[in-house]
């Protein structure tokens, strides 16, 4: 197989990955996607945490299911589309829209994101969400 052809093949598997974590997402399974992230990953919006408690990175599965919880206990999340996904090497990205009721003060909101995963050994190592963390903030707060 070709260099260029084992790069398409890598991309793709990235990308199937990326799909099966989002998948499980929407079915609430939040153990399959620890399942399919190494032990030191990092997920979280880019933002700043005094802002709105999801804002932040967190690290490892505890961290992890720490985000899940956050935004769970924040976000009524009424639609989650990702819409492009992009790889390069390690890197899968991912360009989406949701739809969300904040919980602490009931007002609705959208919001397009950008997502840049990292997949390292078959599994996701990190996902960074850059969001309209401002529009989210005031959110919040009501």
């Amino acid at each position: 197989m070709s260099k260029s052809n084992l790069a398409l093949v890598q991309g793709n598997t990235n990308i199937e990955l990326v799909q099966s974590l989002y998948a499980a997402f929407g079915r609430g399974d939040i153990e399959s996607i620890l399942a399919s992230s190494t032990p030191d990953v990092t997920i979280g919006l880019d933002g700043r945490p005094s802002d709105a408690p999801i804002l932040g990175h967190h690290k490892g599965h505890a961290g992890m299911r720490d985000f899940f919880r956050i935004l769970a206990d924040t976000h009524d999340i009424t639609s989650f589309t990702p819409q492009e996904f992009y790889s390069d090497g390690d890197k899968v990205f991912v360009v989406g829209h949701y739809t969300w009721v904040m919980k602490p003060s009931g007002v609705k909101g959208g919001s397009d994101w950008f997502h840049i995963w990292t997949i390292r050994d078959g599994k996701a190592a990190s996902c960074r969400s850059l969001n309209d963390t401002a529009l989210l903030a005031e959110a919040y707060r009501g």
